[in-house]
């Protein structure tokens, strides 16, 4: 047995002693530093959002932006409402020394047109536009007929769809008007009574019944353009070409379990992951698309090779949408002994309405199902073309007030009047004059629909250098 050292040991305890007080410094300093790195990261991100906070741009007040006001304060979700604005736009044309015809569909239903003539015939450009929108319903935070400013914002129903178009158009035409100069070509400018609920009082109603509005025009500028916003720069400026077309339908059976196993057997439709076909337009579409994207850059650029090497499902469904028959269905319920649901077929521009209605009634005849009414029956259409001078203005300046890649857009679920007169031969282009971002279109319909006034003044201008630009070609 060995004997131990005192003085050596006394050496071992005093250097355990100072390397757990080494240690227990360590911890504290790590401590503190992991406290700070805290403290710091929580005071820049409070700094941080301090420095994002939006500060409204100063508000220039224009007679365009009490035009706005003015119109947006009518409420025209009703009959009654839709005849006192187009009352409103009449006035103002006469006010400018133009004539203006106020055209009764139906009780209250007015619609407003005016035409400046031009030196040539044919080859005209029609401004327009619908009057009506929908009600604005509840849970808004400001009155949504009061055109409520509140810092750089206009708030109100109609102020983006589509009263804020309606100001720009009725400014580029009066500036045509006034500038003496006889347009080369007729300019027209058409305030419609209803467009929301179908254009039955509007639209479709003048084609039936006015056919000399038409008459000479080749061109339309209208609603449903996009403009896609990216730290408040805009990215992409689409000009609408055409888009798919809407078939309603109702499909009934003897029992609740049968028309649930209808649906079921349809969820591959409503989802699906592979393409029916990609049209031409699409086609350019996604390719001009492309140098805006990032994450499907590659999938757009070449959409046929995309699907040829089975990448086709990284696409979200949006993109998928546009090379595919879509189908959606709605609730089932009672209608007495019998059971119903709507199902929506949204096709492919030059799709069939009644090919496609003869496949949705064979397919749910395996549950004993079928096809009892028919409630909307739309489609094939064509698309506008993008080599006129129209297009060629609409996108030039875009590019040269924004700096923007300008190119086509494809309506994929919402639709406009253009579906009307593309098959007459009448080339339409639907545009955001201003620019509009992702939440502002989402308020559209819903609550607390505002527009940013800049930028509305902006989409003044802008329309009005495209269609003087238009006048003198």
């Amino acid at each position: 047995m060995s004997s131990i050292d005192p003085a050596e040991l006394e050496k071992k305890r005093r250097r355990h002693r100072n390397e757990r007080i080494v240690a227990a410094a360590l911890i504290l300093l790590v401590g503190a530093s992991v406290w700070w790195v805290g403290h710091w990261n929580r005071r820049e991100a409070a700094s941080l959002r301090k420095d994002q906070t939006y500060i409204p741009r100063p508000l220039r007040m224009t007679p365009e932006v009490t035009m706005l006001q003015e119109l947006v304060r009518i409420d025209s979700s009703k009959p009654e409402g839709v005849a006192a604005a187009a009352r409103w736009v009449a006035a103002h044309l006469k006010r400018n020394g133009i004539d203006a015809e106020i055209i009764e569909s139906a009780p209250s239903m007015l619609n407003v047109y005016a035409r400046i003539r031009g030196r040539s015939p044919g080859q005209g450009l029609l401004l327009f536009n619908h009057l009506d929108v929908v009600p604005a319903g509840e849970g808004w935070t400001r009155p949504p007929y009061d055109a409520f400013l509140f810092g750089d914002r206009m708030y109100g129903r109609g102020t983006v769809d589509m009263k804020g178009i309606t100001i720009c158009q009725l400014a580029a035409f009066v500036a045509v008007a006034k500038s003496g100069r006889v347009p080369e070509h007729d300019l027209v400018f058409l305030a419609t009574a209803d467009e929301e609920t179908g254009s039955t009082w509007g639209m479709q109603w003048l084609l039936a019944h006015r056919p000399d509005i038409f008459t000479g025009v080749a061109y339309g500028i209208t609603e449903g353009g996009l403009t896609e916003i990216m730290s408040d720069r805009m990215t992409y400026f689409g000009i609408e070409i055409g888009g798919k077309q809407l078939v309603q339908v109702v499909v009934e059976a003897a029992s609740k379990e049968r028309l649930q196993q209808t649906r079921v057997a349809l969820e591959p439709y409503i989802a699906s992951r592979h393409p029916d076909r990609v049209l031409p337009e699409v086609k350019r579409f996604f390719a001009q698309l492309a140098a805006t994207r990032v994450a499907f850059r590659p999938y757009l650029a070449d959409i046929d090779a995309t699907i040829e090497t089975g990448q086709f499902w990284r696409l979200p469904p949006t993109y998928r949408d546009l090379v595919q028959n879509s189908i959606g269905t709605g609730p089932v319920r009672q209608v007495g002994d019998r059971w119903e649901m709507q199902v929506s077929m949204v096709n492919l521009s030059d799709e069939h309405p009644e090919k496609r209605i003869a496949w949705l009634d064979e397919t749910v005849s395996a549950f004993d199902a079928r096809v009892s009414r028919i409630l909307v029956k739309e489609g094939p259409n064509v698309f506008s073309a993008e080599n006129t001078l129209v297009f060629s203005l609409l996108a030039k300046a875009a590019r040269e007030r924004h700096g923007v890649v300008a190119g086509t857009y494809i309506l994929y679920r919402s639709i406009s009047d253009c579906r009307f007169l593309r098959p007459r031969g009448i080339a339409c282009y639907g545009v955001s004059p201003y620019r509009v971002t992702y939440f502002e279109s989402i308020a559209i319909h819903g609550t607390d629909e505002s527009i940013n006034v800049g930028a509305f003044q902006d989409g003044v201008e802008y329309l009005k250098d495209v269609v003087t630009d238009w006048s003198i070609n």
